[in-house]
């Protein structure tokens, strides 16, 4: 495939694995990467020098171009930007707050930088500041979210800008990627799908519980707090639910999620633990190589279109 995503980033297939926080590993990105799209690294609430020990492991798994995703409400954001300087990845995505005082450091240094944004009027603010694309989030993905769907954000966020516009938020197939691609978009961002791939470092709990959701088991908690997340329901999140009801203290909502994802993704916890995930999971129904993966978000792209226009006739 060939489009602007691909000659901007040098990747086979417009597609970006999400930085989804401890499930992006050196790992998987090396592996995304390899097969073609961008695998991306999750900082996370990392210190700076575990973040530059992935991407270091990265490059010893792929000579591709990868990225590192940065979110910015981290204690360690500015020592992470620092030290991204330092490392060079070839993109770095940024989420949870406005990257401006970021990018142009970044892009003299030939760094590419893609913010996702929850918003049209984010996104024109993002172009103006020097941003080479941005990803427009739906609020059907999974981990922190916004209130816009991808069918409402995505158009709007095209038709704002002139750079390119990633796609996220409830794509896991060639469909979902034909839709955002009429939508305006010239890329995917795929995260809850990738939690799936063999190779994923994600505890197989974790992994089946994906494969085991139905179509409305990826909630939203944490409205109260203003920083809503999306995540597979079990007791941790009814109980996120009885206390915003209850009217609880943001400090004893926080606390409650402290170590979720940790307890998910490392020890299997599929009770306790934070099982971020988008409403896409309903419709993942394999672990599969990543390779396998990107395929089928492309599959058929031609097909799909085709039979579009017949259903119009």
């Amino acid at each position: 495939m060939k489009n602007r995503i691909c000659e901007l980033l040098n990747i086979r297939y417009p597609v970006f694995q999400g930085g989804m926080a401890w499930v992006a590993t050196a790992e998987l990105a090396a592996a995304v990467s390899n097969a073609g799209g961008l695998g991306i690294i999750a900082a996370g609430g990392a210190e700076a020098e575990i973040v530059r020990a992935e991407i270091k492991k990265c490059r010893q798994l792929t000579d591709k171009p990868f990225g590192v995703n940065v979110m910015l409400m981290s204690p360690y954001a500015d020592d992470v930007m620092n030290m991204l300087l330092e490392e060079k990845p070839a993109v770095v995505i940024t989420g949870a707050g406005n990257p401006g005082k970021y990018i142009e450091p970044l892009k003299n240094t030939g760094i590419k930088v893609i913010p996702v944004v929850p918003s049209a009027a984010l996104a024109k603010r993002m172009e103006k500041a020097g941003a080479d694309a941005v990803v427009a989030e739906g609020c059907e993905a999974g981990g922190h979210i916004g209130e816009l769907t991808t069918m409402v954000l995505v158009p709007q966020v095209a038709d704002a800008v002139q750079i390119p516009v990633i796609a996220a938020g409830g794509i896991c197939n060639s469909r979902g990627t034909a839709a955002v691609f009429a939508l305006g978009a010239e890329g995917i961002q795929v995260g809850t799908r990738f939690i799936c791939a063999e190779e994923c470092m994600a505890h197989i709990n974790y992994k089946n519980a994906v494969l085991k959701a139905k179509e409305r088991d990826a909630v939203v908690t944490g409205r109260t707090t203003g920083a809503p997340v999306r995540a597979l329901k079990n007791e941790l999140t009814a109980e996120y639910d009885r206390l915003e009801k209850s009217g609880a203290s943001f400090e004893e909502i926080e606390k409650l999620g402290m170590g979720g994802l940790r307890r998910a993704f490392i020890e299997g916890d599929i009770k306790t633990g934070s099982l971020m995930a988008g409403q896409s999971a309903a419709m993942v129904t394999e672990i599969e190589p990543c390779s396998k993966i990107i395929e089928d978000l492309f599959e058929n792209i031609g097909e799909i279109t085709e039979k579009i226009s017949t259903n119009l006739c």
